[in-house]
């Protein structure tokens, strides 16, 4: 048996290494997208960055606290901060930058701001002024709550040492100068909480290169289909099958090389995001080490015995390779869409969130989050690798059962 298993696996890696052109398609595609999909959602996992929009601030107050307000406004936002020019600090000069694409928010401060600083509008029968934020209507929504929400925050705190240094003079406490400028260290730290320590969230790359590595593995659908549905109509199967070589052996014959093919995919995207990512700007991929390395090397396995015989099975539903690339292609996409590839899991909606655990590509991200961000153990991957292991389990066998019934009704 097992010299027949050799020769069916020498005769599938050189159907394979003939198609050179797909081949190659099968590292390149995932590169980019990695490299592109990094550095497009870089911002969204590093809160604390600065985003690449700008405001400015049109101060018609000149106060003390209006200029303690912009200084704590720069400090804590993450948008980039422009000046104006001294003769340019007027709402309608911050409009014209706005229409121009020179910014894209200006914050207008009105006279007053200083002084009805701790009086709410009509408090004492006076109107108070409303602060004024002129936005490009085609920022995203997000950016400008964002943006909102950091003024709010700034405004906030500057009430809030207005009313300290009001008190503390009420009381005759002692209180220092300039207190409306006074400086805060950063009072809060996020940490994400892994099974072992307390680092920082992840990056873009630790999403991405999983993701789009899950992603090229199910893609060995379009090689392996090709060269099924080849096979078949050239009647290179039906010549095995009188030779009396059992179905099941060959698809064991068609499974190690392209799993050796899956795991080259492996190997080449972490060296991507270890070496290749940070030379655009992003941070290198953090590998586990000692036993968490082979926890997420069981992952990969898993992954890609899923995607080999999920390729196997829609090689035996397809009759033609037009058929393969398509049902593939698609289901890939549809696959990847929902299970948390091509858009994070967690800006999905409720619904969407649980739909993803219908995804097998879901799963086997999953699984490498618990190794690569929580550091968990290889008792914390069984509920994504049992799901991939029955999900190969199940295709192989519906492969087998349709080649077998194709095989009753031809004789």
């Amino acid at each position: 048996m097992m010299p027949r298993l050799f020769a069916l696996w020498l005769k599938e890696s050189i159907a394979l290494l003939r198609d050179r052109h797909g081949l190659i398609a099968l590292f390149i595609m995932p590169t980019m997208f990695i490299l592109v999909m990094t550095m497009a959602l870089r911002d969204a996992f590093s809160p604390g960055i600065t985003v690449d929009v700008g405001y400015v601030i049109v101060d018609l107050d000149h106060s003390e606290h209006s200029k303690a307000f912009s200084k704590r406004l720069a400090k804590g936002a993450t948008f980039k901060l422009q000046l104006l020019a001294a003769d340019a600090q007027t709402p309608e000069a911050a409009r014209d930058g706005i229409r121009t694409g020179q910014h894209a928010l200006a914050l207008v401060l009105p006279k007053g701001f200083g002084s009805r600083l701790l009086t709410p509008a009509g408090a004492d029968g006076q109107a108070t002024e409303a602060l004024t934020l002129l936005l490009d209507p085609t920022l995203n929504p997000a950016l400008q709550l964002a943006f909102r929400n950091q003024v709010m925050a700034a405004l906030g705190a500057l009430r809030a040492d207005e009313l300290t240094r009001r008190a503390g003079k009420l009381f005759g406490l002692p209180t220092a100068p300039g207190a409306t400028e006074r400086d805060w260290p950063d009072e809060i730290t996020s940490v994400a909480v892994r099974n072992d320590q307390s680092i920082k969230p992840p990056s873009s790359v630790q999403q991405n290169v999983p993701a789009w590595l899950i992603f090229a593995m199910f893609f060995v659908v379009i090689p392996i289909s090709s060269i099924f549905i080849i096979e078949r109509q050239q009647g290179t199967l039906q010549r095995l099958r009188a030779m009396g070589v059992p179905f099941r052996l060959l698809l064991a014959g068609k499974l190690l090389p392209f799993f050796v093919v899956n795991q080259l995919q492996a190997l080449f995207m972490v060296l991507v995001g270890i070496f290749v990512v940070p030379m655009f700007g992003s941070e290198a991929l953090e590998m586990p080490s000692g036993l968490g390395l082979l926890n997420w090397w069981a992952v990969s396995v898993a992954v890609s015995l899923a995607a080999v015989a999920w390729a196997l099975l829609v090689a035996s539903l397809a009759q033609t390779s037009e058929q393969a690339t398509i049902v593939g292609g698609v289901s890939n996409i549809l696959m990847g869409a929902i299970g948390g590839v091509m858009v994070p899991k967690f800006v999905m909606p409720a619904f969407m969130q649980k739909l993803a655990a219908l995804s097998p590509m879901a799963w086997g991200l999953d699984g490498f989050h618990t190794v690569m961000l929580r550091h968990g153990s290889f008792a914390d991957l069984l509920p994504s690798l049992l799901p991939l292991l029955a999900f190969a389990a199940l295709s192989l066998a519906l492969a087998a059962w349709l080649n077998h019934r194709s095989l009753a009704a031809q004789s």
